[in-house]
């Protein structure tokens, strides 16, 4: 079987996420690189480690890099701290007002408290990141490269973490409005209120999107082992709840070989975990990925698992014999 859909064009988000060391990443990059052939991609790191740029063997960072040697392919590691101050030197005014009117923080107190870090606010600022490039609207697909389990978990799940934030910010503004109109006898609404109305439409926006299997899906990567089963039927569960339900599942580092005597011996180990991932995730189309003899790392390796993933079609075939 092969990944199938991410061609269509109403789907603009596609999202990797599993166990540390499935080889999230790789498979991640081999999709961006696949839909390149027909459409502009963005390809986005949200994993703090940012092994993106090891794998493609070029440094990316934290802006919008070509990829070398591919032609609609762009790549960004997402930096939540520089994301953080980015957005907290935009709104800078909105955020002073907010703390200055309803609390009874000093000038100082306000400052120190715009410098530190909010719990969660790395994936509130990633997820933040991803949605601006959706709406700029300069990529036709964007393939999302995402940290361990939990990490892709509380990105899932950013839209609720700012949301209550802001839910805080606003009964803490309704004080402070309450107070203007017992005073003054009515109330106009000022920046701040403008600024979280703003954020408020950011997370529908969010949750729209990922709500949506029209516009995005998440991929699985799992391999035949039994923590990484385990992980990922806890992955899909609470994805469940989010309302972001999986169609296709990628199983990595399948062993097919019976060239050696540990060749054999790791692939009768695999065969009843493979039974069991068949079993358990049969709602889902399951990809299997062979294991690969050397790392999945440049363009000539990424683009054998792209052919892995999507199977050789004319294109695949034609760039294949170009990095050949």
């Amino acid at each position: 079987m092969a990944l199938t859909g991410l061609e269509n064009n109403d789907l603009k988000l596609i999202i990797f996420g599993g166990k540390g060391g499935v080889g999230k990443t790789s498979c991640a990059i081999a999709t961006a690189l696949a839909l390149s052939e027909n459409f502009k991609t963005l390809l986005i790191s949200t994993d703090p480690a940012h092994s993106v740029s090891d794998c493609l063997e070029q440094q990316i960072g934290f802006k919008v890099t070509k990829v070398a040697g591919t032609g609609n392919l762009s790549a960004i590691e997402v930096v939540a701290d520089e994301a953080l101050s980015v957005f907290i030197s935009e709104h800078q005014s909105e955020l002073k007002k907010l703390l200055e009117t309803s609390t009874n923080l000093d000038n100082q107190d306000i400052d120190e408290m715009l410098t530190l870090s909010i719990p969660g606010i790395d994936e509130v600022m990633s997820f933040k990141t991803i949605i601006d490039f959706i709406e700029e609207g300069q990529f036709d697909k964007y393939v999302v490269d995402t940290a361990p389990t939990g990490h892709a978990l509380r990105l899932i799940s950013s839209p609720k973490m700012l949301d209550e934030w802001i839910k805080v910010a606003a009964r803490m503004r309704w004080k402070y409005r309450y107070m203007i109109t017992s005073f003054s006898g009515s109330y106009q609404p000022d920046e701040v209120d403008t600024f979280l109305l703003s954020l408020k439409k950011t997370v529908k926006r969010i949750e729209n999107i990922l709500q949506d299997n029209t516009k995005c899906e998440f991929i699985p990567v799992c391999i035949p082992e039994a923590m990484a089963i385990l992980e990922t039927g806890r992955l899909l569960e609470e994805l469940g709840k989010s309302g972001t339900i999986p169609k296709q599942i990628i199983v990595n580092n399948v062993m097919v070989s019976e060239g050696c005597d540990f060749c054999k011996t790791r692939k009768s180990g695999q065969l009843p975990y493979l039974k069991e991932i068949r079993d358990v995730y049969s709602g889902l189309t399951m990809v299997e990925v062979q294991m690969f003899a050397e790392e999945i790392k440049g363009l000539h390796a990424l683009n054998r698992l792209r052919i892995c993933l999507f199977g050789t079609s004319q294109n695949n075939q034609n760039t294949k014999n170009q990095y050949n």
